[in-house]
């Protein structure tokens, strides 16, 4: 009974949000805590990066620390080129497509091979992480801010994992799946602007 109470909050937070306030570019300025508190403030990537992590405790070691790592790791290359101006088209919609695609993962439980799930999770990463270097406030440090998103990032993960490791358990199971379907309708909700 606990698992799905979980699950009803889990939902009404996500379903809840109006925009996606990570990409307002609102006040926020310094360094560290610009880059930490990007993620956190826009529900596309909270969904994305903690699907991440659901579908990593989801499959399974290595998996569970391996696609955390990955996604960061690329996540800092696409800032990189989004800091240094370099163009990526459809930006918003690949972060969109990305709640969608690793929600419906743990949705439908889908296992593919670790390469695949690492190249699906570092593709949208680029997408994630070219965002977080566009949008570098211009008074930031863009090392400190860079290493803010990267870490933050790292905690929406662990509360993935956190919540993934439910699996071990069926009524576990059913949550984390339930959890991937709603991030897989929250990212529906992004791309087409209802959320």
């Amino acid at each position: 009974m606990k698992f799905g109470r979980l699950t009803l909050v889990i939902c009404a937070v996500l379903m809840c949000s109006t925009i996606a306030q990570a990409h307002e570019g609102g006040g926020i300025t310094g360094g560290f805590v610009s880059g930490f508190v990007h993620p956190i403030l826009g529900w596309d990537h909270v969904a994305a990066m903690v699907a991440v992590g659901l579908w990593g405790a989801f499959l399974g070691n290595p998996a569970i620390w391996v696609l955390p790592v990955v996604f960061p790791l690329v996540m800092a290359f696409g800032g990189a080129l989004g800091v240094m101006g370099i163009p990526i088209p459809s930006i918003e919609t690949g972060i969109a497509v990305s709640a969608i695609v690793l929600g419906a993962m743990v949705a439908f439980a889908v296992r593919p091979p670790l390469w695949i799930a690492a190249v699906m999770v570092g593709i949208f990463a680029i997408f994630h992480g070219h965002a977080h270097g566009t949008e570098l406030p211009s008074a930031a440090n863009p090392l400190a801010y860079s290493a803010g998103f990267v870490i933050s990032t790292g905690m929406l993960h662990l509360s993935g994992i956190a919540f993934g490791l439910l699996v071990r358990w069926p009524a576990g199971k059913v949550a984390v799946r339930t959890c991937g379907v709603i991030i897989s309708l929250a990212g529906v909700g992004f791309l087409t602007g209802l959320l």
